[in-house]
């Protein structure tokens, strides 16, 4: 008999995780050990429990730009090489302790350089501290890996450099490029010696569209900026009728099988959707679009990928046959040599499954 699908036992499913932001995850209690170290002084919370509380409420207002204002509190935490270190070797940690196997976890370096650092030892930090992480976990029986994904921000000039920073550290730890912040007024190949340097380098990218724009966005990220998966990518619903009727772009999504990086509750917190009830994320995967579902923000979701995924499973009905068959999706998709990707889904996610189901 299959396991119920409860959240107890889905933290137990092997998971792969392909959109995590590393500065939406901090421990709350980790930010408030930072800013005393570092004299961060503009917290609005002084103990872990109504820190927590505070990031989840404020990040609950239904507006995109004012959910993204709670990160100035956790980027003004990590402008040391230490501190990025920490955020992440905890960051795999706590992944692992989910029972995530995989991860792409992703930060802007630039947004931690105001205070003097150098772009690359925001970077170096960043990888080492997924390296330091993921060999903790693994020595404690809950192996996994993580990939770095290095975002550069749309409202920025920093494009072409972060591009380089991928291509430089992509055989030590980084996966791959992302283009992050407001998508209104900034278009995904507005720097297009950028998109020149991650085509010519063959560097993997992943586009933030398709969360605050609809479909012209997501246009742009495929025929602008090349991606290879969508960030979110959910307002490709705008073009599904009731009847199911696919409009032109759906469709190509659909036939192309381009990876959704859908983070549902976050979705919900910044009012593209009314509730997790009313959102596109089941009527996507029933229509056989490559869904897959993911946290975006830890730390101001209040979820985890266990969490996460039992919520839609139970939301919609879904079965472990779903479950796995998203897993497998994200796992196709990841930014990882094809050797290591065989590897999880015989050794490790299809064993896992086959446990949970019976």
């Amino acid at each position: 008999m299959p396991a119920p699908l409860t959240a107890e036992n889905v933290a137990r499913a092997p998971k792969v995780l392909l959109h995590d932001h590393l500065d939406g995850g901090l421990r709350p209690r980790t930010v408030l050990e930072l800013a005393d170290q570092y004299g961060y002084r503009d917290l609005p919370a002084t103990d872990p429990d109504s820190l927590g509380t505070w990031f989840r409420q404020a990040a609950d207002s239904g507006s995109l730009v004012q959910y993204l204002e709670t990160f100035a509190h956790t980027v003004g935490v990590m402008q040391h090489p230490d501190a990025i270190h920490r955020v992440a070797r905890e960051c795999a940690l706590d992944l692992a302790a989910d029972g995530v196997v995989y991860a792409e976890v992703r930060f802007a370096p630039e947004l931690s350089t105001a205070q003097g650092l150098a772009i690359e030892a925001v970077v170096e930090a960043m990888v080492a501290g997924f390296a330091a992480g993921s060999a903790e976990a693994t020595a404690a029986g809950t192996p996994i890996s993580v990939g770095a994904l290095l975002c550069a921000m749309r409202q920025a000039d920093r494009w072409e450099e972060v591009a380089g920073l991928v291509v430089r550290y992509r055989d030590a730890g980084v996966a791959g490029f992302d283009l992050a912040g407001p998508e209104i007024g900034f278009p995904p190949d507005r720097v297009p010696a950028a998109i020149v340097l991650l085509d010519r380098e063959h560097a993997h990218r992943t586009i933030h569209a398709g969360e605050a724009a609809g479909v012209d966005s997501i246009r742009a990220a495929l025929d602008g900026a090349h991606a290879e998966r969508l960030g979110h990518g959910v307002r490709i619903a705008d073009e599904v009728a009731e009847d199911g009727t696919l409009g032109p772009l759906a469709q190509r999504v659909l036939d192309e099988q381009v990876t959704l990086e859908i983070a549902p509750s976050s979705n919900v917190q910044t009012g593209a959707y009314a509730s997790l009830a009313a959102h596109p994320v089941d009527r996507l995967h029933r229509l056989g679009f490559a869904v897959t579902v993911n946290t975006d923000n830890r730390l101001m979701s209040g979820v985890s990928a266990s969490s996460e995924i039992a919520d839609v499973a139970t939301t919609f009905g879904w079965s472990w046959d779903d479950v796995q068959a998203v897993t497998e999706r994200a796992l196709a998709a990841a930014f990882i040599p094809e050797p290591d990707r065989k590897r999880l889904l015989t050794d490790v996610v299809r064993p896992g499954y086959a446990t949970l189901c019976g």
